[in-house]
């Protein structure tokens, strides 16, 4: 039985923005700036606690990288952010250049990420921005699980960190179930379930889908080890690898492309290290499109229906 439960739903995104501002509250160093969705990406919570420390510089994404770099090279910590797509794509040769060759602490908030965005649709959901991120030299990966979970990965960039981070997060409600003093280490996974037959390997909202598949696959007697990977990028190999000696297969569920995403980075590491059967939920070379998130998401296999039906066709094939 999960330990787990919904406290009610939230934005992801608002977790991000109150990690910004309760940050600064102690940090004098952290300043903003914003692309013209300031209220969209909750960067007005800390623009109205710190009006003279953000800069709205338009919709210039690049422009935006190219400033955070300048402001960190005088000490400062920026933290920029837009949606997922822009972010990650539109400002790449910046933020590989100016920011991750630099190894400057600049913080990156890719709002908007996933096929859950809905209905403003394929051009707006980002899933590959996590491939694109964690290709980079120096640069780290954050993918929260909710909200609460963004507040603490976004403080703990900003206080703990001294080189880029990447950290991506959604826009609409989904359920918020870790807790305000959970433990929260970057480059650590976190056991939400013990389990014996198989483990899923989960990361953003889809940690959440993850539990609710393994409540399901129990009642099958299918006992499933959840993971959830908050940090794609230093990856915890070692939760990894125990996960695939214990249990003998892994599951990876993600809200991105299956390619270059946190399936292709727990497949590297197994490889390497323990190979094992594995399976992959996620996005299979295709664009999203527009429509109400859970019907996209449940149309994709991007839930725990789907992330049941993939685990029980690879426990059968682990079984042979």
């Amino acid at each position: 039985m999960s330990i787990w439960k919904n406290n009610g739903n939230r934005p992801t995104r608002f977790g991000f923005g109150e990690g910004v501002r309760d940050a600064a509250i102690n940090n004098k160093n952290v300043v903003g700036l914003g692309a013209d969705i300031t209220t969209s990406v909750c960067m007005n919570l800390f623009a109205d606690e710190f009006p003279n420390r953000f800069y709205s510089l338009g919709i210039a994404e690049q422009n935006c990288i190219g400033a955070a770099s300048g402001l960190a090279l005088t000490g400062l910590i920026p933290v920029f952010s837009t949606y997922g797509v822009f972010a990650s794509m539109r400002a790449a040769d910046q933020i590989r250049v100016s920011v991750c060759y630099n190894n400057l602490h600049v913080i990156i908030g890719g709002a908007h990420a996933g096929i859950s965005v809905g209905p403003d649709g394929a051009t707006h959901q980002a899933l590959e921005d996590i491939a694109v991120m964690r290709v980079l030299p120096n640069m780290t990966v954050l993918s929260p699980c909710d909200a609460t979970q963004a507040r603490l990965a976004t403080m703990a960039a900003i206080n703990q960190l001294a080189g880029p981070v990447y950290i991506r997060f959604g826009r609409e409600a989904v359920p918020d179930f870790t807790l305000p003093k959970s433990s929260f280490e970057i480059g650590k996974g976190q056991l939400m379930r013990e389990g014996s037959d198989l483990t899923i390997v989960a990361t953003g909202n889809l940690v959440w889908h993850a539990l609710q598949a393994a409540e399901e696959l129990a009642k099958m007697n299918v006992d499933a080890r959840v993971i959830n990977i908050h940090t794609i990028k230093p990856i915890d190999q070692e939760i990894l690898i125990e996960a695939a000696r214990s249990t003998g297969a892994i599951l990876t569920a993600e809200e991105h492309q299956i390619a270059g995403g946190l399936g292709s980075a727990v497949a590297e590491v197994l490889a390497e290290n323990y190979p094992v059967p594995m399976a992959f939920v996620g996005m299979r070379n295709s664009f999203g499109e527009s429509g109400q998130p859970e019907e996209l998401m449940e149309k994709y296999g991007l839930s725990a229906a789907g992330i049941v039906s993939k685990a029980l066709e690879l426990y059968e094939r682990k079984q042979k």
